[in-house]
């Protein structure tokens, strides 16, 4: 009797346009039992096209859900890495944070003779090194003159990302020269427009009572490698 009441209820669910995973999961049964109560229905061409929406949106919440899931485990990881480093590492001496400077020197800053400058998009390094040359060259604010990179795309936002840079590094608005805008083939517009600030390209006014003292540290740390 009750197994009689079910499938009525089912049929009254599927002849609504209720799809089998639903009649399934309202009353209860197995997909296939709810699949053999209800296959003799002929639904509407409306309440196909309602289902195949619902299919299609449910798709998408679950890829969205998988995005979020890995999401978060990568921000695990991250957090968990940067944990472990912060053990291993702790607060660097003077003479880890030098080297360090050194070798992001290498790998960044300008090596052509007559000029000390460096060019990066992440905050956090020009950040770094304008307390290295600070700290470590007798330099003061006063000694830098910077400039935006960015694509000529960016113009209209030239203003808001000088700001930025202002901002993030302290350098007076006075020190900032003309913008160096790219010239770019695609026009795509991503989705972090209003959060790209272009790079930051930041040179010693007075380069040569470090030039060569820089050179040579460059120079000491890349023997030192081939060295082994």
């Amino acid at each position: 009797m009750a197994k009689s009441l079910l499938r009525l209820e089912a049929r009254k669910l599927r002849s609504r346009g209720e799809s089998v995973i639903t009649i399934t999961h309202q009353l209860g049964v197995s997909k296939s039992t709810a699949s053999l109560w209800v296959r003799d229905i002929i639904l509407t061409i409306e309440q196909q096209e309602t289902l195949k929406k619902h299919s299609i949106v449910g798709a998408e919440r679950g890829r969205l859900l998988g995005a979020l899931k890995q999401k978060n485990e990568r921000l695990k990881r991250i957090k968990e890495g940067k944990t472990a480093a912060a053990k291993l590492l702790g607060r660097p001496s003077n003479k880890e944070f030098f080297a360090a400077g050194i070798a992001l020197y290498w790998a960044e800053g300008n090596k052509r003779m007559k000029k000390v400058e460096f060019c990066n998009s992440d905050a956090k390094m020009v950040i770094f090194f304008l307390d290295w040359f600070q700290r470590f060259f007798d330099l003061t604010m006063a000694d830098f003159k910077c400039y935006v990179g960015i694509n000529t795309i960016h113009r209209e936002r030239e203003k808001e990302v000088k700001e930025y840079w202002e901002k993030i590094t302290g350098i007076p608005p006075q020190q900032f020269t003309k913008t160096s805008f790219k010239h770019s083939a695609t026009h795509k517009i991503y989705d972090n427009f209003n959060e790209h600030y272009g790079t930051l390209s930041v040179k010693v006014l007075k380069p040569a009572r470090i030039l060569y003292k820089i050179a040579g540290l460059v120079e000491a740390l890349r023997s030192t490698s081939m060295s082994g």
